[in-house]
This record gives structure tokens, sequence and C-alpha cells, in this order.
């Protein structure tokens, strides 16, 4: 199974509308324009996939690898540019703002774009082809994700690129 997005340019950098210097923001200013994406050669038997979109370049800065995106339940191959706002044919889990204290679980349940604020940082966009649906509802936790999971991975991919500081 393999991952890509026509939201990388030929450098392997995301490109900036997916980010800070995008042009739509959320409550407290969060970037929301979320990323394509395509699965390929899924393994047979899969009957849903987990996204989960993370910055582990984020520990020194935060303390912590920062969540930005989670989707499970996903049951097509493609999201297609913005599908966050629409959420059709999937659920969301909360994004690492929440940790902020100023968004609810159900504002933080979306696509939360990258803002790296240091220097480029290295985004990992990872696929679960899963043998199952998940017992989850809109606003999950990832450590609930990570739990329900367990057991019912049948692949898994990653797909990496740099955003800018």
């Amino acid at each position: 199974m393999y991952i890509t997005s026509s939201g990388l340019d030929e450098r392997g950098h995301w490109k900036d509308i997916y980010g800070k210097r995008g042009t739509q923001f959320g409550k407290d200013a969060m970037p929301t324009y979320s990323i394509p994406l395509e699965i390929h050669d899924a393994p047979v038997g899969t009957k849903s996939y987990v996204i989960v979109f993370d910055d582990m370049d984020a520990v020194p800065v935060c303390g912590f690898v920062w969540l930005h995106w989670l989707v499970a339940n996903l049951t097509h191959t493609s999201l297609a540019e913005n599908e966050s706002i629409t959420a059709t044919g999937f659920i969301q889990g909360v994004n690492s703002r929440y940790s902020h204290g100023n968004m609810t679980r159900e504002e933080a349940a979306v696509y939360g774009g990258m803002a790296p604020p240091d220097q480029p940082h290295i985004y990992d966009l990872k696929v679960y082809a899963l043998d199952t649906l998940l017992p989850l509802k809109n606003g999950f936790f990832y450590n609930e994700l990570c739990r329900a999971m367990q057991g019912h991975i049948l692949a898994e991919a990653v797909l990496s690129g740099i955003y800018e500081a």
C-alpha cells in the first residue's frame, strides 16, 4: 500500500495553502484547508482507513508530537482538497489545538494545518488499512484511536513532506 498527494510539490514540500500561509482559517487562527490524498494498492479485506497527520519535529517546541489531523472509518480511497470541512464518509478526531484550552472537542475535530514556529518541520501523513470500522464517534482522542485499531491493522504507509516556518 502507498499514498500519493497533489498537496506536495516537486521538491517534497507541502504547498502553502495547507498551512499558516493558506487562506482558510478556523477558530484560534487554525489553518483548516485540508490536504488531498489517494490510497493505492490496499490489501484485500480492507474495510476502512485511518489517517494520522502529525509533526514529530514539534517535540522540542511544545514537548509532544503535534497531531494535525485524525481520520477514522474512511471507506473510500481518496480525500479531496478541503474535505475535512464537509467530513462525509468518515469521522475526525481531536487535533492538538485542543491542548490550548480554547476549543471544544467538536471545534478541534477537524484538520488543523501546519504552522511550524521555529524552522522547517517534516510532517508525516500516515494511513492504516483496517479490517473493520472502529467504534468511535466524531471528536475522539488519539489514545482512543490507537486502542481501537489494535489487532485490526492490515497495512500502513507513510508520506512525508516539509513545511517551511
